[in-house]
């Protein structure tokens, strides 16, 4: 298929000059237009969209330079081009006024025809190559507009932005424009232990335009995001570096899993560590059992009794080890089956005191149990139920020192029970809460115990009983104050005309006074507030003086402290800070009492540790949901 020829309007007002160059290029190939005045030449120009106008400079109406004017100005016609021609105007004046009114060539009569062709391809040509390179640069550009990584271009060596793409945005957590404003600016987003580093590599541009590095960017609130940053010369004909490339990618996802892929390790090796000494425990003492088995002479019968029970002792518990193990592998690999029935928790919680009991003797603790006043039905399998209780039961035992106080509580909630086991052990260290539950963890032992058990305990029990849809939570005010682990399991029925007056007491229980410590500058607001607080049932205690605060707070142990953030000559955000810091309060309830209520006041409270907002004057209902949480 033969393509349309290239369509050329020529404007001349003298017919015969007019005639003689549209043969000429009729008989190289265009396809030509005529006008012989300004006004046909720009209608022409809008209706019939030629790519060249051959435009004469004197036209009757309007002069042919301000005809190439118009047709520049024009968006819908800007990039028609222009060959001016001129038989009168041809000094080197005019050429220049015709060249800077816009035309893309200027040229003087008399024009031989081969002349003429050959400047008309020679534009043709030009404009060709332009519109390659502008639909290779949209290419490019939506290429970099819609890729993840951030594409940049700078001018070496003096690092002067040309070019960034829209994902800086969102790597940067910063607008494109603040970065055109300031070509430096990225820089004070890198993390300050790198910021030197990556600083020198800018400064070195001119002789080393090249490298690929790993760094951090701080965002807006302190989020930290890992990028890989490579950077790429670009070189002219000549060789010489005049810009530089850079391509910058998101790796945070791959450095978390490296640090999760390192934790792991870590925690094989230690977990490996502790099963080699798990192992070793029982071997040797079953070594020497044997060794007495065949030892004769006096009180041989009582010697190899004892023995036989060491043995036994023994072996049983390197096979609790080896089915801790081989349960938790069965339910990561979904193989373990409930044998499902309708199960008395009491008798399940007989067994679990039961399995624990020797070991809780053994440590000279103190077992308080406190069971439901009715008996409660759960559906579960009660060999999974018991081995779950008195797993927690020997935890407790183990990271509580030499006479210690244990409690087994029971308490019905709704549809659910809560079976709590609390100790006055070593207690868990706050980051330590959220990984007490994974796999191998393993928490720090008293000074008069030895590490011992293979850090999959917590995360079994954890995992049995999510099966049983129920849930397993972890609480601890800090180290050496104790440790709550409370068990949830869904009720299928109870017995006994006890289980109406126990919700009742629950119910209470839910409802009774608070110890409420008040502090504001305002006393008569304080006073009402104290008056309102003592209506509702709660016990308050009031200072207005912000010094008295830690000491009143030790005397008195509250359980919530509603703190009035603008105290004179002192900071509620750092009062805050310094409460949820200190640790015989920090497990303290902090309320913030405040005239500011915007979302940047609230952000501030919540960085400084305060649990609840409260905006003045609050509302009754707020102010119990703030103080109860």
């Amino acid at each position: 298929m033969t393509a349309n020829p290239i369509s050329i309007l020529n404007v001349d007002d003298n017919d015969g000059a007019r005639y003689a160059k549209t043969r000429i290029l009729r008989s190289a190939g265009f396809h030509v237009l005529e006008a012989a005045n300004g006004t046909d030449a720009l209608a022409m120009v809008r209706d019939d969209e030629p790519a060249l106008v051959l435009l004469d400079v004197k036209l009757p109406d309007i002069n042919g330079i301000e005809v190439c004017r118009r047709i520049k100005a024009d968006p819908d016609t800007s990039g028609v081009l222009v060959l001016q021609t001129s038989a009168a105007l041809t000094n080197r004046a005019d050429k220049i006024r015709g060249l800077e009114g816009g035309a893309d060539n200027y040229l003087a009569a008399p024009i031989e025809a081969d002349e003429l062709i050959a400047n008309v391809n020679a534009l043709l040509r030009m404009r060709q190559t332009q519109d390659d390179l502008r639909e290779s640069e949209e290419r490019f550009r939506q290429l970099t507009d819609n890729v993840e990584d951030v594409f940049w271009m700078f001018s070496a060596p003096d690092g002067v932005l040309a070019y960034v793409s829209p994902a800086y945005a969102t790597i940067w957590g910063r607008s494109c424009d603040s970065l055109r404003r300031n070509h430096a600016s990225w820089l004070d987003a890198v993390h300050v232990d790198d910021r030197a580093r990556l600083a020198g590599r800018w400064a070195a541009l001119a002789t080393h335009p090249h490298y690929d590095e790993e760094f951090r960017v701080v965002l807006g609130g302190g989020t930290t995001r890992w990028v890989r940053d490579r950077l790429f010369a670009v070189r002219n004909a000549r060789g010489e570096v005049y810009r530089v490339a850079r391509v910058t990618s998101d790796i945070s996802a791959r450095k978390e899993m490296e640090a999760l892929l390192r934790a792991a390790d870590a925690n094989k090796n230690q977990f490996l560590a502790t099963l080699a000494h798990e192992l070793r425990n029982p071997l040797s003492p079953i070594r020497n059992a044997a060794a007495l088995l065949g030892v004769t002479g006096e009180n041989t019968s009582e010697r190899q009794s004892r023995a036989r029970e060491v043995i036994l002792r023994q072996v049983e518990h390197l096979a609790h080890l080896v089915d801790d193990l081989l349960d938790v592998a069965r339910i990561s690999e979904g193989k373990i089956v409930l044998r499902r029935e309708e199960v008395n928790l009491g008798a399940v919680i007989e067994q679990a005191i039961e399995t624990a009991g020797p070991l809780i003797a053994a440590r000279s603790h103190r077992l308080e149990v406190r069971q439901a006043d009715c008996q409660v039905w759960i559906a579960g399998d009660p060999v999974r139920l018991a081995q779950s209780m008195g797993n927690l039961l020997h935890n407790a035992a183990k990271f509580t020192p030499v006479g210690g106080e244990i409690r087994l509580t029971v308490s019905l909630r709704g549809e659910s029970v809560h079976i709590a086991v609390i100790d006055n052990g070593i207690g868990i260290a706050e980051d330590n809460l959220s990984r007490i539950f994974g796999m191998f963890a393993q928490a720090a032992v008293p000074p008069d115990r030895a590490p011992e058990g293979l850090g999959i305990g917590l995360s079994l029990v954890s995992r049995l009983l999510e099966m049983h849809g129920g849930s397993l939570r972890a609480e601890s005010p800090g180290i050496g104050m104790g440790s709550t682990f409370t068990v949830e399991l869904p009720v299928l029925r109870t017995t006994g005309t006890e289980c109406a007056s126990g919700a009742a007491q629950e119910e209470g229980a839910a409802s009774a006074g608070l110890r409420v410590m008040l502090v504001d500058d305002n006393v008569d607001a304080m006073e009402m507030m104290g008056f309102l607080l003592a209506e509702m049932g709660h016990e308050t205690r009031t200072t207005s003086d912000p010094a008295q605060i830690e000491e009143m707070a030790l005397q008195h142990k509250p359980q919530v402290i509603v703190l009035d953030i603008g105290l004179p000559g002192a900071d509620g955000y750092q009062l805050a800070r310094m409460l949820k810091s200190h640790p015989q309060l920090k497990h303290i309830r902090l309320v913030a009492h405040t005239g500011y209520g915007s979302p940047e006041d609230r952000r501030r409270a919540q960085e400084a540790g305060f649990d609840a907002h409260l905006v003045k004057p609050a509302e009754l209902e707020d102010l119990e949901k703030a103080l109860r949480g």
